[in-house]
């Protein structure tokens, strides 16, 4: 029977660049920029690299879908490399990729790498079909915000929560991001603003407002795997491990009218659960210590509290509006600022995600570290909230 990864694979290097609309630098140029700080960070030689996994959804790096562009930048020396997409689940695909070669046995180090270059598309959003290269249709049903503003009507309809009170709920998701990405170097906003300026901004779907939505751009992040023993050949004594990696993607019952009433994500809830019990975790809210989650919406980190099990159904905003979720709370969510902050260049979210987590971890985050950090979740969400792929992976020391 399967026995899952937890502890068999270590984190030994990584690396972030900055996101923004990175004109200076196409996808090369960032998948290089990443790559570079997590060599530093591992402290090995790329010829030490037995197979890499690239991230990338939505721009043009690709050669006929390949992941040619890639092994070429980061001049790979003739390992297999795989392109990598899962809707926005691409970073952490990458990511589950390189470890489960690792767990394997198949070798002994790998390089997981997400990269997009959304700014080049032209499309002041996620890229629609003829806006931009190569790009697929991802929301047939409607934009992107206009689909999860109904997952935040749904939501207050189930719980019975006044529009009003989800919103100011919303507001503040929002409020405690750009606090924190104020704080952090990489992100590509970093302005802390006021409660109710998010309140008076233009609506771009109602409930959801301009504060409410997460922003445009380009980025790379990279993590470089083995095993807790060779990590410890190289001098780490007490790794960075993965607990868990799981996914789950839907199977079409959310889109069939039946029981779903589109208040929650089941994905998320699928993949939180085998998570946990991959990674022995029987009571989250007492054992995760942060996280960082796919907050594309600020409705959408509300009700990922409540799938992860974070928050009981129905007490998010109450949570929310208590601090539960701010950098000095019981259980800090985007200490980096989050996709609010960052943007959300597909194939780079997931792992810059777990860039945090893993400084947080290390105590390398410098004025958005949070004391005795041993457990951090990460969970992107990929299309639409009936139509989804969800992921969660969680990280801890091996000892």
């Amino acid at each position: 029977m399967a026995a899952g990864i937890k502890d068999k694979v270590a984190i030994i290097g990584m690396g972030c660049t900055r996101f923004g609309e990175r004109w200076d630098k196409g996808a090369d140029g960032l998948m290089v920029e990443a790559f570079t700080e997590a060599l530093a960070d591992a402290g090995i030689e790329s010829a030490r690299i037995g197979a890499a996994w690239v991230g990338n959804a939505l721009d043009d790096i690709n050669v006929g879908n390949s992941a040619l562009p890639a092994a070429h930048a980061l001049r790979l020396d003739r390992v297999p490399v795989t392109r990598v997409e899962n809707m926005c689940a691409t970073g952490t695909e990458a990511l589950r990729g390189a470890a489960y070669a690792v767990a394997s046995g198949a070798v002994d180090i790998a390089l997981a790498v997400g990269v997009e270059k959304l700014k080049d598309t032209g499309y002041a959003g996620l890229p629609l079909r003829t806006k931009g290269v190569q790009n697929d249709l991802w929301m047939p049903y409607g934009s992107a915000p206009g689909t999860f503003a109904q997952l935040a009507g749904a939501y207050a309809a189930r719980h019975n929560i006044d529009s009003s009170d989800l919103k100011r709920a919303m507001a503040h998701v929002s409020w405690k991001s750009h606090q924190n990405g104020a704080k952090s170097p990489k992100a590509h906003l970093r302005k802390a603003i006021d409660i109710e300026k998010i309140l008076s901004a233009p609506l771009i779907a109602d409930p959801l407002g301009l504060f409410d939505c997460c922003g445009v751009s380009d980025g790379a992040a990279a993590a470089i795997v083995t095993t807790p023993e060779i990590a410890r050949e190289l001098g780490i004594d007490n790794p960075v491990t993965i607990k868990a990696v799981q996914l789950s993607a839907s199977n079409g019952n959310e889109m069939q009218y039946g029981d779903w009433d589109g208040s929650s994500v089941p994905n998320t809830q699928a993949a939180a659960q085998r998570a946990y019990a991959e990674a022995g975790i029987s009571d989250p809210k007492a054992d995760i210590d942060v996280t960082e989650v796919h907050d594309c919406f600020s409705i959408t980190e509300l009700v990922i509290m409540e799938d992860l099990g974070l928050s009981d159904a129905g007490r998010a905003p109450a949570d929310i509006l208590d601090g539960r979720y701010d950098a000095d709370g019981d259980i800090p969510c985007q200490l980096d600022g989050g996709l609010k902050c960052f943007g959300h260049p597909v194939g780079a979210s997931g792992l810059r995600m777990a860039y945090e987590v893993y400084n947080q971890l290390l105590e390398r985050a410098g004025d958005r570290q949070r004391a005795n950090v041993e457990l951090g979740l990460t969970h992107n969400l990929g299309g639409a909230p009936f139509n989804s792929v969800a992921a969660v992976a969680i990280l801890g020391r091996k000892d």
